[in-house]
């Protein structure tokens, strides 16, 4: 019964906050409205100059390619490969195509003439996937004609990014909202000296501790109702997979996130040395777990890291049943990981948690 209590005293403190149900509400639905439009790693806008030093019908068809691209502002042709690189060096053009004499002729041969391709690369992300796009149009013309592969979508057949980003944005609210807010609620209390009151009874440490734990993990339920709900009406997505074990993994998660935030609440005085830490143990969690990037591409000793690191856990398996519709064989080693790394920092919490009355 006490803890029924400690629960109800909890929500009674989120509801009488100005600030925090306004944020648990408006938050999700600013995350998921706004940041699947702008965190977009397709590159569009890349300005190309082209230099046709054949002035053929084949290259002339190159060039209304590149015109018709929907990544590419054509920026016009040029005369000589000297007076594009000066538009480069002056920031008025991003890629330069050189088309060699006799580009019809070599075609038409069997020949493969070397067009050359090149970038500003002062913004690498824009200049490799400019240049990387430019090479897919050009190979595409040469193999016009001639057996080529093409590829077969199995999952995310129309490559749409939203959907690569919507569980990595449930990923970034559960990990704050139920990271962050757990932390300040104990530090809040520290600070305003009211924790003392629950010091000097004789509530146990896992009562008062699971009390806390408690709420964030049924706002971290809330939450991903809301992302799914928007990702439905706002993009017409839904979870190919079950949504029970979206939901499973999501309170892992947030049993993790929650036991990170009460530790860190354990050995911080203050919220300023509070935020401090969560942010750093966010950003470095978030940027090394394969969140927008994908793991494999990171050195060896960050990769390392990913085995450890419960965000990895989560975006591995939340794909697989959002995008892929795996079923929770194909889960069930991520879900062993995060429940183990959930038991670790919850035991943590508790444990590091020192009550005053001796």
């Amino acid at each position: 019964m006490t803890l029924k209590y400690l629960i109800q005293k909890e929500f009674l403190q989120i509801r009488r906050n100005v600030f925090l149900p306004r944020l648990i509400m408006v938050f999700p639905i600013a995350i998921m409205c706004i940041l699947p439009w702008v965190m977009n790693m397709e590159v569009k806008n890349v300005v190309v100059e082209v230099v046709d030093n054949d002035r053929s019908t084949a290259s002339q068809q190159l060039v209304h390619e590149i015109e018709a691209s929907r990544y590419f502002i054509f920026g016009g042709q040029k005369a000589s490969y000297a007076e594009a690189l000066s538009d480069i060096e002056r920031s008025k053009a991003d890629v330069i195509v050189e088309i060699p004499i006799h580009y019809s002729r070599d075609m038409a041969n069997g020949l493969n003439p070397q067009v050359l391709i090149a970038a500003n690369a002062v913004n690498g992300t824009k200049g490799s996937m400019g240049s990387a796009y430019m090479s897919q149009i050009v190979s595409t013309q040469m193999k016009s004609g001639k057996i080529g592969a093409e590829p077969l979508y199995l999952y995310n057949k129309n490559l749409n990014y939203k959907l690569f980003m919507i569980p990595a944005l449930m990923a970034i609210l559960i990990m704050l909202l139920c990271g962050f807010l757990p932390a300040l609620n104990i530090v809040g209390e520290k600070e305003a000296g009211t924790i003392e009151a629950i010091n000097v009874t004789p509530v146990s440490k896992i009562t008062f501790i699971m009390a806390k734990l408690i709420p964030y993990w049924i706002i971290a339920i809330i939450v991903m109702t809301i992302c799914f709900l928007l990702s439905w009406l706002v993009y017409g997505i839904t979870p190919q997979g079950n949504i029970l074990l979206i939901y499973l993994i999501a309170i892992l998660l947030a049993f993790v996130f929650s036991g990170i935030g009460l530790i860190v609440s354990n050995y911080n005085e203050s919220m300023q040395q509070a935020v401090f830490v969560m942010w750093f143990i966010v950003v470095c969690l978030m940027l090394l777990s394969g969140l927008f990037t994908p793991a494999r591409s990171m050195p060896h000793w960050a990769f390392v890291t990913t085995y450890v690191n419960p965000m990895t856990f989560f975006i591995d398996a939340i794909r697989t049943v959002f995008v892929r519709g795996g079923d929770f064989q194909s889960i069930c080693p991520q879900v062993v990981k995060l429940a183990i790394v959930a038991f670790i920092m919850d035991t943590w919490a508790i444990v590091s948690y020192k009550k005053n009355n001796k």
